[in-house]
């Protein structure tokens, strides 16, 4: 009898905000793709990662636990496997094209084939990985753009991370991966059920699109960078700490600058959302080649990020805060026919909510344990309630080297970012959504503080049971 369970297609781009689709509310973008997806699926607008850098996300995200029971904390942690192996036990072929960030790069986790491409400019913890996306150019005589070549720009210091890519467009690699996921469908036998997992390493830095793309953006009004000089001075001592530390090295090709003047930010921000817009391209791609091969008419279609970009926003780079715009990500499901479309769910989620549907879905039963809680009854337009509240956490690393652990607490209207050995952060999100002002000490919001933290503590201690 031929195995009617869905095929599960999961698309994970890698720090991508959550403003970055026109469909969800922010126009300045140019995502026709997503925006369907968006039209024609179920939307999960407070979707909150498990910490704010990328191993530790996906790890959480792919285990359905949080950072402390996987053990991956920070990237370049070992991961202990996935759920993936579950769907690979179940009868799903399971594939990776692209970007999963597992330690180390070529675990296979689950996977029958994997074709690895990681990030774009590796120095910390996997130097010379060569994956697919160098093995491609090398075949074509090329040298792929990265930082060594970046630095004898004139202007480098002054560029914020975003460079032109210069080389064919065909070799960027979000195209790379967007074409590979294209040729392994219209190349490989089509295999029933199939769990098909495609990263694309953009719009992380380098921010390099391909400059036909960012040509529209730079036309454009953009959201510029939120951030007052009072702000700034109330964050806590390992956030200037930090801040300081990127100002000092190059992290992925950014030089960056709180400084920074408007037009270097709008250039920045071009980039990109042009980045998003040569990714959206791609993912109508594939929807197309699924489509022609026979796979959407019984697919679950998935897609989501793994943590956001401050892109200049209370005067940081990159992630590593516990902001929303890094902890708060897109999370689309697109089904037409299983599940109700052009719904928009604003209950909190955590990210590894999604996991024991997938499972659910997929008729499989997960053999660890799982922190997260299935969304299927959301999806299906069931009784469903969301959770009262978020978290996330990160240790140090070496860019968060101020403080040895950092632990946040979300519920709808409050915020706070909890540090073992500093001062820490408290917001009225209903009253300041853009938390600017820091209430840690203000004598009104103690008792709030108080409940939060014997929440944290309360939540950490649960979990351990």
């Amino acid at each position: 009898m031929p195995d009617s369970r869905p095929n599960i297609i999961l698309i994970i781009t890698d720090q991508q905000r959550y403003d970055t689709i026109a469909a969800l509310g922010f126009p300045h973008m140019d995502t026709p793709n997503l925006d369907r997806l968006v039209r024609e699926g179920v939307s999960f607008a407070n979707c909150f990662v498990a910490a704010p850098s990328c191993a530790p996300s996906r790890a959480s995200f792919f285990n359905g636990q949080y950072p402390y029971h996987t053990g991956v904390r920070k990237n370049g942690d070992a991961w202990p496997g996935s759920w993936i192996e579950d769907l690979s036990a179940g009868g799903y072929h399971c594939v990776n094209i692209g970007k999963m960030h597992t330690w180390p790069h070529s675990a296979m986790i689950g996977f029958h084939e994997r074709y690895v491409v990681e990030n774009k400019d590796r120095y910390l913890e996997a130097r010379y990985f060569f994956d697919e996306w160098d093995k491609g150019l090398r075949a074509r005589g090329l040298v792929k753009q990265q930082r060594e070549f970046y630095r004898q720009w004139p202007d480098y210091a002054e560029r914020l991370g975003a460079m032109e890519w210069n080389l064919p467009e065909d070799t960027h690699p979000d195209f790379f991966v967007g074409d590979m996921a294209k040729w392994w469908l219209n190349s490989y036998p089509v295999t029933q059920p199939l769990f098909l997992q495609i990263g694309f390493p953009g719009p992380h830095p380098p921010y390099d699109p391909v400059p036909r793309y960012a040509e529209p953006y730079l036309k454009r009004d953009l959201p510029m960078p939120v951030r007052t000089p009072e702000e700034i001075a109330s964050q806590p001592a390992p956030f200037h700490q930090m801040r300081e530390h990127n100002i000092g090295i190059d992290h992925d090709s950014v030089v960056f600058r709180p400084d920074a003047t408007p037009e270097q930010c709008k250039r920045q921000r071009a980039y990109y959302l042009a980045n998003m817009t040569m990714i959206d391209e791609k993912i109508g791609e594939i929807l197309q080649t699924l489509e022609a091969r026979g796979y959407l008419e019984n697919s679950v279609v998935l897609f989501t990020s793994d943590h956001g970009d401050a892109l200049g926003d209370h005067a940081h780079s990159q992630k590593w805060t516990m902001y929303d715009i890094i902890t708060r990500v897109p999370m689309i499901v697109w089904s037409p026919g299983r599940f109700d479309g052009g719904r928009v769910i604003s209950e909190l989620i955590q990210q590894m909510d999604v996991a024991p549907a997938i499972m659910e879905l997929a008729q499989v039963k997960p053999k660890r344990r799982m922190d997260g809680r299935s969304v299927l009854p959301a999806l299906e337009g069931r009784d469903w309630t969301g959770r009262p509240y978020v978290t996330a956490e990160h240790v140090r690393d070496g860019i968060l080297e101020g403080t040895a652990y950092m632990a946040m607490v979300r519920t709808p209207e409050w915020k706070l970012v909890h540090f073992v050995d500093a001062e820490g952060q408290l917001f009225h999100l209903s009253e300041d959504p853009q938390e600017m002002k820091n209430l840690w000490h203000h004598p009104a919001a103690q008792e709030k503080k108080n409940e939060l933290l014997l929440l944290l503590l309360n939540e950490r201690l649960r979990s351990d049971c």
